[in-house]
C-alpha cells in the first residue's frame, strides 16, 4: 500500500504498555498511517467516539476494560460497528477465538508479532473493510462450545475473516517454532563438534604431560633413596614435596583422562546387583581411607546401566562420603534409594564438611573444590565425572548440604524400560 494514500488512513491504538504502544505507534506512522493511542479500552473508546478512526488495534489485556470488552462496546455502537478490530493476543486457550466471535472481532495477531506480518493483516483487514456486507440486523447462530453456550451475531465474511486470521496466525507460529527448532539443532551439532574437538585437545595434552611427570618423579626418588644423606634436612624435605607434587599431578591428569574418555566410551547398559557392587566399592574405600566411617547400607534396587561407568559414580560418591565426615569423632555415611516413578533414586549421605547451599551449582563443575587443598585431598574432577556419567545415561543428579552438617549426593536412574 502507498505510503501516501495512507495517510488518509486513522488507526486507533489501545495497548497499556506505553513500551509497546510507542512501537507500534513507530511501526505504522512510518508506513504512512495517521495514528492514536489510548492506555485502556475505556479510554480508547472515548478516543473512537470523540474521532472515528478507520481500524482499531486492540491489545486483549488491559485494565478497566480488556479488548473482548472493548471490541464489543465497538461493534454495539451504530456509529462505529464497521470499523475492523483487531486484537492482539496470545491466543493460547481455544477460548479465546469463541471470546472473539462474540464480540465481532475481525482478526487476531499473535504475540509476539513480526512487524511484516502485522502490517499485512492491517492491510488485510483495510481492503476486507471495503469488501465487506453484514446479513440482516439482529441474524445470529447459538454454539455450544467447552460446555457453555455462546450467541455469535458477527456476520459470515466477519467470521470467516476471524477464522482465517486465527489459521495463518497458528501458520505463523508453528513457522516460527520450526525456523526455532532448526537454529537449535545446528547449534546443538555446534557444540557437540566442539565438544568433541575438546575432549580429544585435553586428553592429548594430558596424555603427553605424563611422561615429563614420570621423569621427575623417578629422578626425585633417585635422589631420595640413593643420595640422602647428601641432600641434608632441607634438601630431603623438597625432595619429598617435589614428588608429593608429581603424585597429585599425576592424579589430576589420570582424573582427567578418565573425564574425557567419558565422552566417547560407548554405554552398554545391563542388570547391575547394586547392592554388591556398592559392598565391592566400600571395602576398597575404606581400605585406602585415613579413617573409616561406620556405613549403613539400605536396600538397593538394581540399576540399569553400564557397570563400569557407574562403578566411577559409586567410587567417587563413597570416597567423598568417607574422606569428608573423616575428621569427625563418629565418622558417619548412609546409602538408601528409594523409588520415583520411572527413575530410581539413590542416595549417598554423610556427617561430614557439608557445604553451603549457595554454591550449589558449583559443585559438579570440572576443578571446583569448595574446600581449600590443605584441608582435604582431591582434583575437583571427581564429581564433574558423576554428573557426566549420570547425565549420559539419561539421569539427573543433585545434593543438599549444610556447613559442618553433612552433605547428601543423589543421583537418579532411569528404571528398566523408562530410558
Amino acid at each position: 500500500m502507498n505510503p501516501k494514500k495512507n495517510k488518509s488512513v486513522e488507526i486507533l491504538i489501545a495497548e497499556d504498555s506505553p513500551t509497546q504502544a510507542e512501537k507500534l505507534r513507530y511501526l505504522l506512522e512510518e508506513h504512512g498511517y495517521a495514528v492514536t493511542a489510548a492506555p485502556n479500552g475505556k479510554q480508547a473508546l472515548e478516543a473512537a467516539r470523540s474521532r472515528k478512526p478507520t481500524l482499531i488495534i486492540s491489545d486483549v489485556v488491559m485494565p478497566e476494560m480488556d479488548g473482548y470488552e472493548f471490541c464489543r462496546r465497538v461493534k454495539a455502537d451504530p456509529k462505529l460497528a464497521d470499523i475492523p478490530v483487531i486484537l492482539v493476543t496470545t491466543l493460547s486457550d481455544p477460548q479465546d477465538v469463541i471470546r472473539g466471535l462474540e464480540c465481532r472481532a475481525d482478526s487476531f495477531i499473535l504475540k509476539p508479532y513480526d512487524e511484516r506480518y502485522l502490517l499485512s493483516r492491517v492491510e488485510f483487514a483495510l481492503i476486507n473493510r471495503e469488501m465487506r456486507q453484514a446479513d440482516r440486523a439482529g441474524m445470529g447462530v447459538e454454539i455450544f462450545f467447552n460446555g457453555q453456550k455462546h450467541f455469535i451475531t458477527a456476520d459470515r465474511l466477519q467470521i470467516l475473516n476471524l477464522l482465517l486470521s486465527t489459521y495463518d496466525a497458528a501458520i505463523q507460529r508453528n513457522k516460527e517454532l520450526n525456523h526455532s527448532q532448526e537454529e537449535l539443532q545446528s547449534l546443538n551439532a555446534k557444540l557437540e563438534a566442539a565438544n568433541t574437538e575438546l575432549e580429544s585437545f585435553s586428553y592429548s595434552v594430558s596424555h603427553d604431560l605424563r611422561a615429563p611427570l614420570r621423569a621427575i618423579d623417578g629422578f626425585s626418588r633417585m635422589l631420595e633413596e640413593d643420595h640422602a644423606a647428601g641432600l641434608g634436612g632441607e634438601g630431603k624435605r623438597l625432595v619429598r614435596v617435589i614428588r608429593d607434587s608429581t603424585r597429585k599431578m599425576g592424579q589430576l591428569i589420570d582424573d582427567l583422562l578418565g573425564f574425557s574418555r567419558l565422552g566417547r566410551k560407548p554405554i552398554s547398559t545391563e542388570r547391575i546387583d547394586t547392592g554388591r557392587l556398592v559392598g565391592e566399592v566400600l571395602e576398597e574405600v575404606q581400605a585406602a581411607a585415613e579413617r573409616r566411617a561406620k556405613v549403613v547400607v539400605g536396600p538397593l534396587p538394581p540399576a540399569y546401566a553400564d557397570a563400569a561407568l557407574i562403578r566411577q559414580v559409586w567410587i567417587n560418591l563413597l570416597s567423598n562420603a568417607v574422606k569428608f565426615s573423616g575428621k569427625r569423632d563418629d565418622p558417619r555415611v548412609e546409602v538408601s534409594a528409594y523409588d520415583d516413578g520411572a527413575d530410581t533414586v539413590y542416595s549417598v549421605k554423610d556427617n561430614g564438611a557439608g557445604f553451603d547451599m549457595k554454591y550449589h551449582d558449583r559443585l559438579f563443575g570440572v576443578f571446583q573444590r569448595l574446600h581449600g587443598d590443605g584441608e582435604f585431598s582431591g582434583t575437583g574432577v571427581g564429581l564433574a565425572i558423576v554428573r557426566r556419567v549420570v547425565t549420559r545415561h539419561g539421569g539427573r543428579v543433585w545434593a543438599e548440604g549444610k556447613v559442618n552438617g553433612g552433605a547428601t549426593f543423589y543421583f537418579a536412574l532411569p528404571k528398566e524400560g523408562s530410558a
